[in-house]
């Protein structure tokens, strides 16, 4: 062979390689991700599963699958993963291999039940409502922090929190215990053994604060007046607990619009007319200012209240039973104009 031909062949040779080096270039570094958009990527989601997914997202789905093979990347990692426009196929390949997802956040508010906390929570990460519940009343979990399907509603303080999407059920439970442990900080865990009261007890009376008034700026006088009952040895007598029993009685869609006399009667633990101290177990789930409103009370000398019609929202309050009374038939009057049966 020729010097020439040599040259030539060599010069073909580069050329095929600098087309081929074109070709793959063009695979894995063009633009691939035609939008910004949020993909998210169930546990256990095959590869071929991910194809489908990032199709309707990707210029050229084919060069993706084909950078994917040469990277070797089969098993995509769960999670929440934000893609941005104009993302090359090596940097979608790197991120969905990495799991390097975006954090999110979760929030919830006061909620009665477990299982109400449990579909809340199942709208915003991957596990679903049933996991929850299971892992909520898991009975290791329970014994091992002194808790029972009750009291554990305590634990869930209503807030905002950064998890990851695809975070399991036991890890949101334990993130929520590790949380309320923060919580209850040596500041406040001294309040409430200045009150001679458990956290749980606090939770407990707050969570009666929270459903006697919506009024943040009114909770702690509301919380100063149990606290006086509660010193007394009086029961507390507080309407919401009386609704909680009945609709542990009727279901939680039972409404209740008016405690009625025989309502006073029902045979229950949680039944404050009938026993004295706070409730076993929280009757819903307070809000940190229900729980700060028993913590920093309002002292003062009430022993009673009642709704105000004077003042919509808010309660009448006295210190002897006879102011009121006067303020309870002054209400009973209102209400009954008002054709409130139950």
């Amino acid at each position: 062979m020729t010097k020439k031909t040599l040259l030539i062949a060599g010069g073909a040779l580069l050329l095929i390689a600098l087309i081929a080096g074109g070709f793959l270039r063009q695979k894995i570094y063009s633009s691939s991700v035609t939008k910004d958009t949020e993909l998210y990527v169930k546990t256990g989601t095959t590869f071929e599963e991910l194809e489908q997914q990032l199709g309707p997202l990707l210029a050229n789905p084919a060069s993706f699958s084909w950078v994917a093979g040469l990277k070797k990347f089969k098993t995509p990692k769960a999670g929440k993963y934000e893609l941005k426009k104009g993302m090359n196929n090596d940097e979608l390949v790197n991120l969905l291999r990495s799991g390097r997802q975006t954090a999110i956040k979760v929030a919830f508010n006061n909620q009665d039940t477990l299982e109400k906390l449990a579909g809340r929570i199942a709208t915003q990460i991957e596990a679903d409502s049933t996991a929850l519940i299971t892992a909520f009343k898991d009975p290791d979990f329970l014994s091992k922090n002194n808790l029972n399907k009750a009291t554990v509603l305590a634990i869930f303080i209503p807030n905002s929190y950064q998890f990851y999407w695809n975070t399991s059920a036991e890890g949101f439970r334990n993130k929520m215990l590790k949380e309320y442990k923060r919580f209850w900080n040596k500041e406040r865990l001294q309040k409430a053994k200045a009150l001679k009261l458990s956290p749980l007890e606090v939770s407990s009376l707050a969570a009666i604060v929270h459903k006697e008034t919506a009024k943040i700026s009114e909770r702690p006088v509301v919380a100063g007046l149990y606290l006086n009952r509660l010193k007394k040895n009086m029961m507390l007598q507080a309407d919401p607990t009386l609704i909680y029993c009945l609709k542990q009685l009727h279901g939680q869609d039972y409404v209740v619009k008016r405690v009625l006399s025989k309502d006073l009667t029902i045979a229950s633990p949680y039944n404050t007319y009938q026993n004295t101290g706070v409730p076993p177990s929280p009757i819903g789930m307070p809000d940190i200012s229900a729980i700060d409103a028993v913590l920093n009370h309002t002292k003062h000398n009430y022993y009673y209240m009642c709704a105000s019609i004077d003042k919509p929202g808010y309660h009448a309050f006295a210190k002897t039973l006879r102011q009121h009374n006067r303020n309870a038939i002054k209400y009973h009057k209102w209400i009954n104009q008002q054709g409130i049966r139950r």
